[in-house]
């Protein structure tokens, strides 16, 4: 267990001139978790610059020293009270805070909002008030700072408590306490106010220490994301964390999208001596089935009885980062769990302002505003309902590996195959492969353009379907001339293409196929993405030649137009090339005939697929010269 998880997590949020950073300096200092070295050597330099010592300084130091590698992340600091440790996550200030909030809140089990007790609420303390109440974090404390500013009035904290109660009850939040304080001189933060007799209630810190932790959820539906699969000999164990229920050996156990069911064999456990029967919410393990699934990184395992909702379209309520404004249309990416999805804003059906609750229709989100939008997916989206279950029915969106998002999950909208119904052929995988003499599958060759790839795919397609394969090419320009014509190269539609492909790919190697599929495919998201919707029968053929190479013999052209600026992205030379860090074959035709490499990839296949052709046809020379 982390040092995080033992600690108790909280957010410190409100609006961005409240006195956020005062009150954590406050607290460092007031609970006796700050060093009086670093106090002292702050008020020196305070002192040395003519300026008045400021709390908030603490941070922008520890800002200052992070930035220069000399101290902890300055997004967790922790504090001790006389009955707990404390971490604050995504200290105030921190410029990526709203999106790290997002990220990280299902960590936080309690939230301190600060008010500034002269100005009162603002719209930025109703939004983040707003997104807490999005995110599930039901306990709150509200400070009222600045009560000196104010000659610590009684009456004026009555009408600011009132003001944000009112709000705070609309969404649903009942805050454990409202606080008047003054974090500049320590007033109700962690001793009581002598300025402020008149309050009865407790200090910042007493009501902290009211706080109770979130119990683990043993009690709910499994939910087991997978991180991973590792290989253990000739087991495979499927790793990840229990975010819900319990699992124990025997249990059946449904895999999610696949839908295969196994029973655990064995819950791994490298730290006991001892085999475990069991394991439960909260946990990271790693399991063995009685039986061979695929499976992989973003699947789910759950109980067959109690799955969650399988669907293409989910109602979720959003509050969106970007600078660009959401609009329908818009295509992202959805992670949840350890999914990471391609889905399209289908609609946006509601715009929320956050200032008077009112919720009504409107064409777009503007950045740091709050919507109900309605997300598309091609391939099952496997997701609770919110109020069901918090940690399934959350996750962000992204965009060009950006954080652009937050999302709950009101409702599905439509059963994933509640209009499709699938059709069992009456010819099996197995039946083609045993006609074939050769199992099924999918050699996905990917390298920048001008590397070989077509060639070499061309090559072995030649020598494959001469020996009696059935093998069939997917060449990218090929598909662009029909299945994937209405695409362009932007990132969202290169991943389309290539989800299309996988897709074609995936029935053609059930059909015992080999398939060939020769695209650029740059970015390895895509590739991996392509990896899942094939499952068993993958393999990633990196086709290796540098940039030089491939601009000198710039087969299509292609190089010479980027070089004259009429392609505006061009993979390798304006746009990037992610380098496959785990091929399954890499063929180096820098140096190599395309011939050898076909050579070195016929031979994969074979191996692959279950065949040998070499001593039927007098070797390659026959067939490739």
């Amino acid at each position: 267990m982390s040092v995080v998880e033992r600690a108790f997590p909280i957010v410190i949020v409100g609006h961005v001139d409240h006195g956020k950073s005062t009150l954590v300096g406050r607290l460092l200092h007031d609970t006796g978790s700050l060093p009086e070295s670093k106090l002292a050597q702050l008020r020196a330099v305070s002192q040395k610059r003519g300026l008045q010592f400021e709390w908030s300084f603490l941070l922008d130091a520890l800002q200052v020293e992070r930035d220069q590698g000399i101290t902890l992340d300055v997004t967790q600091i922790w504090f001790s009270t006389a009955q707990r440790r404390y971490v604050i996550i995504d200290a105030p200030g921190h410029k990526e805070f709203l999106k790290n909030m997002v990220t990280g809140a299902s960590r936080a089990h309690g939230a301190v909002l600060v008010v500034d007790g002269k100005i009162g609420i603002s719209e930025q303390t109703r939004r983040h008030a707003y997104l807490l109440h999005l995110l599930g974090v039901a306990q709150v404390i509200v400070a009222v700072n600045k009560m000196d500013l104010v000659s610590h009035d009684r009456a004026r904290f009555a009408e600011v408590e009132r003001e944000i109660t009112d709000y705070l009850r609309e969404i649903g939040i009942r805050p454990a306490a409202i606080v008047p304080v003054s974090a500049r001189h320590g007033d109700n933060i962690a001793l009581a106010s002598a300025a402020m007799g008149w309050y009865r209630g407790p200090t910042i810190t007493q009501a902290l220490d009211g706080f109770v932790r979130r119990p683990a959820p043993v009690d709910a539906p499994l939910r087991l994301p997978v991180q991973d699969v590792y290989r253990l000999g000739d087991r495979r164990a499927i790793v990840g964390r229990i975010e819900s229920g319990g699992v124990k050996v025997g249990d059946t156990l449904q895999l999610s999208p696949t839908g295969r069911r196994a029973q655990v064999a064995a819950i791994e456990d490298w730290a006991r001596a001892e085999p475990r029967d069991s394991a439960s919410a909260g946990e990271s393990i790693a399991l063995t089935l009685d039986e061979e699934v695929f499976a992989a990184r973003g699947h789910l395992l759950s109980a067959p009885d109690a799955t969650p909702a399988e669907s293409r379209a989910v109602a979720v309520r959003v509050f969106w980062f970007d600078e660009e404004p959401l609009r329908a249309g818009r295509r992202l990416r959805a992670r949840y769990g350890t999914a990471d999805v391609d889905v399209v804003v289908a609609a946006i059906e509601k715009v929320i302002d956050v200032e008077t609750l009112a919720a009504g229709p409107g064409s777009h989100v503007e950045r740091n505003g709050v919507g109900e939008i309605v997300l598309r997916s091609t391939q099952p989206l496997h997701l609770d309902r919110f109020a069901d279950d918090p940690r399934a029915g959350r996750g962000v969106l992204t965009s060009d590996y950006k954080v652009v998002g937050g999302f709950i999950v009101e409702r599905a909208l439509t059963a994933a195959r509640n209009n499709t119904v699938a059709v069992r052929p009456s010819v099996s995988r197995a039946e083609r492969e045993s006609r074939n003499h050769h199992r099924g599958g999918v050699f996905w060759l990917t390298g920048l353009s001008g590397a070989g790839k077509s060639t070499i795919a061309n090559l072995a397609l030649r020598r494959l379907f001469d020996d009696g394969r059935q093998v069939i090419l997917l060449d990218g320009d090929n598909l662009r001339d029909g299945l994937a014509a209405d695409l362009g190269f932007a990132r969202e539609d290169r991943a389309e293409n290539l989800r299309r492909t996988a897709q074609v790919a995936r029935l053609l190697a059930e059909s015992g196929t080999i398939v060939l599929a020769a695209l650029i495919s740059p970015y390895a998201r895509d590739r991996a993405e392509a990896r899942r919707i094939v499952g068993e029968g993958f393999h990633e053929v990196h086709v290796r030649a540098d940039v030089e190479t491939c601009r000198g013999r710039d087969p299509k052209g292609l190089y010479g137009l980027a070089a004259s600026g009429q392609l505006g992205s061009f993979t390798g030379v304006t746009a990037p090339y992610e380098v496959p860090l785990q091929a399954d074959l890499v063929l180096d035709t820098t140096e190599e005939s395309a011939k050898r490499s076909a050579e070195a990839l016929v031979a994969f296949i074979e191996d692959k697929s279950g065949t040998s052709t070499g001593d039927r046809h007098g070797g390659w020379g026959a067939v490739l010269s």
